[in-house]
């Protein structure tokens, strides 16, 4: 019997339609085979984002939804097999596509965020960033002008910007080749805007707070990614890191990314936004 939907997080019919056929094919429908997958995929989506959402521990799983470790395997498999920034870059290219846009973003916005991290998160992978007085990660986040994640990396906390900007741009370049130019904060300039022409062909220009200004101060292009980083931070999940491996919490953030773009698409803002009661069992 299919679970009953009740939480904010719980996809919609339509988001579902969405994400669906960009999940891999189930073992047991391929050639080689294997045996039949014991959970609907659409309830351990659902669980990813309940956790992504809510913060909660995998233990601490409502009982409606899958066994724990059946989904954190599934949520683990998929970020080693990159199959969560696949979904990623395939909703953003729709988005973009829906704006009249090319699907291919060639101006890009980065930036990264430094956050306190649990005591889950191993002394390997995590460090001490003086400037903002945070021991735990720091995250690096590309978008596109609209503020569409096109790449995330982790990263301990004590990594300059630039140390991790070359290994992102690098990333990045690879990835997305179309790519032509990339704003950033001070913290960027110097000789990594030197690096980025001569190695990669890419543009890397800074944008400067304006002098004698004090407070809150909405910066052209920058204001974009740092948007973008505050929408993640709706998610309780990404508060804090608690992921002991850095490319689980890359892939939780992108699932935050996912949920944003998939409301996004549906123009839906919650799972009973707007629905009437009646309709309950419609949705069910």
């Amino acid at each position: 019997m299919p679970r009953r939907r009740c939480y904010p997080s719980d996809t919609w019919d339509d988001e579902w339609a969405l994400i669906e056929p960009l999940l891999p094919t189930p073992a047991c429908e391929t050639r080689s085979g294997g045996r039949p997958e014991k959970h609907p995929r659409r309830e351990i989506v659902d669980a990813i984002r309940y956790v992504v959402d809510t913060g909660c521990k995998w233990r601490a799983l409502p009982k409606d939804f899958p066994p724990w470790r059946t989904c954190y395997g599934f949520m683990a498999r998929w970020a080693a097999a990159g199959i969560v920034g696949q979904i990623r870059d395939q909703l953003r290219k729709r988005i973009r596509r829906e704006m009249g846009r090319a699907p291919g973003a060639v101006a890009t916005v980065i930036d990264s965020q430094s956050v306190k991290a649990a005591e889950t998160v191993g002394r390997d992978s995590r460090g001490y960033d003086g400037a903002k007085k945070i021991n735990g990660r720091k995250r690096h986040l590309v978008v596109d002008t609209k503020g569409l994640p096109l790449f995330v990396m982790v990263t301990p906390a004590d990594m300059t910007d630039r140390d991790a900007a070359k290994e992102v741009l690098f990333r990045l370049r690879l990835m997305h080749p179309e790519i032509t130019i990339a704003w950033a904060d001070s913290g960027y300039a110097g000789q990594l805007v030197n690096w980025a022409k001569k190695h990669l062909n890419l543009t890397l220009k800074t944008v400067s707070r304006p002098k004698n200004t004090s407070g809150f101060v909405i910066l052209p292009r920058r204001w974009v990614v740092e948007r973008s980083l505050a929408w993640t931070m709706h998610a309780r999940r990404h508060a804090r890191d608690y992921e002991r491996l850095i490319q689980h919490s890359e892939s939780l953030i992108t699932w935050a990314a996912i949920t944003l773009m998939t409301r996004r698409i549906t123009r839906r803002s919650s799972r009973r936004s707007g629905q009437p009661a009646s309709s309950e069992a419609q949705r069910d």
